[in-house]
């Protein structure tokens, strides 16, 4: 077997073993702050793990605090070894809260399914992470807060805007530039002929 397949043998078996060992990556975003009335909105909580081979607990709670002339802080969703809606939530979140995290339980996500205006408000991920290494026990804990604001339409994407007019300029110009070319080359290719039938006579 010659040097040169050899190399190539040995580099394909350290790309296969370096494809193995490709872990996701937890990134910790934050969560957007925007829903609109009658729409689905994502409530993000990420708490990403440190080390990947160390198993934990988890446990999350998500509490929903009312506006300022209502303010009451009610337990409304948590994972307890599977996601669940609490015995004692009220009817108002009955169905219309999902669950939407990762297996792994670093994402920790839930959404509001059909969005009303009496959303808006202040909600918490309260997580908790129980780690046990042989005798000894350790529970770590974090807490994220979001400010909800719900609109009855909304807003304008301003990048989004500017990105289809810059399609759309593109695009004029684009095509503009291919009528240059293709009458350039139509007068190019007439010359030639010309050319050609002069040599001929």
């Amino acid at each position: 077997m010659s040097t040169h397949v050899r190399l190539v043998l040995h580099l394909l078996l350290l790309f296969i073993f370096a494809v193995q060992e490709v872990r996701l990556v937890c990134v910790d975003v934050p969560s957007e702050t925007e829903a609109t009335v009658g729409g689905v909105m994502k409530l993000t909580c990420i708490y990403c793990m440190k080390r990947e081979e160390i198993s934990a607990k988890t446990k999350v709670d998500w509490f929903y605090n009312g506006s300022a002339s209502d303010y009451r802080r009610m337990l409304i969703y948590q994972y307890d070894h599977e996601p669940q809606e609490p015995e004692d939530a009220e009817m108002y979140w009955k169905g219309r809260l999902t669950w939407n995290g990762s297996k792994d339980l670093q994402d920790i996500s839930i959404s509001i399914v059909n969005v009303s205006a009496s959303d808006s408000g202040t909600y918490e991920c309260e997580v908790s992470r129980f780690f046990e290494f042989d005798s000894f026990k350790h529970t770590t804990n974090k807490k994220i807060t979001i400010e909800l604001k719900v609109k009855m339409q909304a807003s304008v994407d301003t990048t989004a805007l500017y990105s289809k007019i810059m399609m759309y300029v593109l695009l004029v110009f684009l095509t503009f530039w291919l009528l240059v070319e293709m009458i350039y080359c139509y007068r190019k290719i007439s010359k030639s002929e010309e050319l050609a039938q002069d040599t001929a006579y």
